[in-house]
């Protein structure tokens, strides 16, 4: 609610010459004041976005199927390639102008008032850790929202949709639910056993033992047989869903928010960003060490004091009931307050590591 016409305009014009794919309007919320950017992309131009972050999609039976990496040049060899729909899921899409936001990449002296960024430096995320952008992030779809809400939580004693959650929410979402759905059907197992067991158990302390090792055992045989299955339905998910062969994360392009010197690499010749192990080890020893060491002191010593203020509260007598909680209280009050106070710091440790 406070940005000036000139960042407004810096920014907008930055994204519309640097990433000239992107669609762009902007609007001002009237109640909260808030200046919001909408941004999308057409079909064509998202096409190229797949072509470039190479996006891997289904390929025609008769061009052999399987997946791909997309390509511009031989579009037509892809699945559901003419519907401007379907061939993009909702995820895909973001990825795709997310990719885009995050590589806009910052000239050499530019500046925006008081941020000076570095040459090749990402403009967005520097933005968004200024406090200039308040937040990133993709409006959901309320046709596809109000179908998972009847197909997925409303839904009682059905199979979940696993598809429909990956192509909304993404394959890590996914994965994550189908991971919990077999883990909960994998439980039945043991617990059936274990009731079982426990039925016909006899009440002395021979039986009990003997019950304990056979439930052990059953349990050690339980867990390699799921960890086994969950391989296998793990990997034909991936393969379905065209993560089993994704690149190494040694060849990606490194995070937009890693800062360093612009550098040929010995290795491959290729141009890259270059923060020197001995900076970052001395960032370490001399900041990060410290820091924790005094967060790890000041934990331990607040929770003795509260152990201290717990004896003193017992050992007083005339106290009400009501006052014997009030250490405990505290002790609550203090774990929040450093919790959040530690996530503070503990993002500019990993922030200030990176560069």
């Amino acid at each position: 609610d406070t940005t000036d016409d000139h960042t407004l305009l810096w920014l907008l014009n930055h994204i519309r010459l640097g990433i000239p794919e992107l669609i762009v309007q902007v609007r001002h919320h009237k109640h909260t004041r808030v200046y919001a950017f909408f941004v999308t992309a057409t079909y064509e131009s998202l096409l190229r976005g797949a072509d470039e972050i190479g996006l891997r999609k289904p390929v025609k039976a008769e061009f052999g199927g399987g997946m791909r990496s997309f390509s511009c040049e031989e579009d037509y060899i892809y699945e559901n390639i003419e519907n401007e729909l379907y061939f993009f899921t909702s995820q895909e899409r973001q990825n795709i102008i997310r990719y885009w936001l995050e590589n806009l990449r910052a000239k050499q002296g530019e500046a925006l008032h008081n941020i000076h960024f570095l040459e090749g430096q990402p403009i967005i995320p520097e933005l968004a850790a200024r406090g200039v952008i308040q937040q990133i992030f993709p409006l959901h779809e309320q046709r596809i929202l109000k179908r998972l809400m009847k197909s997925w939580v409303q839904a009682v004693c059905e199979a979940q949709p696993l598809d429909e959650i990956c192509d909304y929410f993404g394959v890590k979402i996914a994965l994550y639910f189908a991971w919990l759905g077999f883990y909960t059907s994998a439980m039945v197992y043991p617990a059936v056993f274990g009731s079982i067991l426990y039925t016909f158990t006899e009440s002395d302390q021979t039986s009990q033992d003997i019950c304990c090792v056979v439930f052990a055992i059953f349990n050690v045989i339980w867990a390699t047989f799921f960890l086994e299955e969950w391989k296998r339905r793990g990997a034909e998910f991936a393969y379905k869903w065209g993560t089993l062969d994704t690149p190494a994360e040694s060849i990606e392009e490194p995070r937009p928010q890693f800062r360093g010197i612009k550098r040929i690499s010995p290795v491959t010749s290729t141009e890259e960003f270059y923060y020197p192990p001995w900076k970052r080890l001395l960032f370490q020893c001399l900041v990060s060490l410290p820091v924790c060491l005094v967060c790890l002191s000041l934990v331990f010593l607040l929770m003795l004091g509260c152990f201290q203020l717990q004896e003193l509260v017992l050992s007083i007598q005339e106290l009400p009931r009501i006052v014997r909680f009030l250490p405990k209280i505290v002790l609550a009050v203090i774990v929040t307050a450093c919790d959040e106070l530690y996530k503070r710091i503990a993002y500019w440790l990993n922030d200030m590591g990176e560069w």
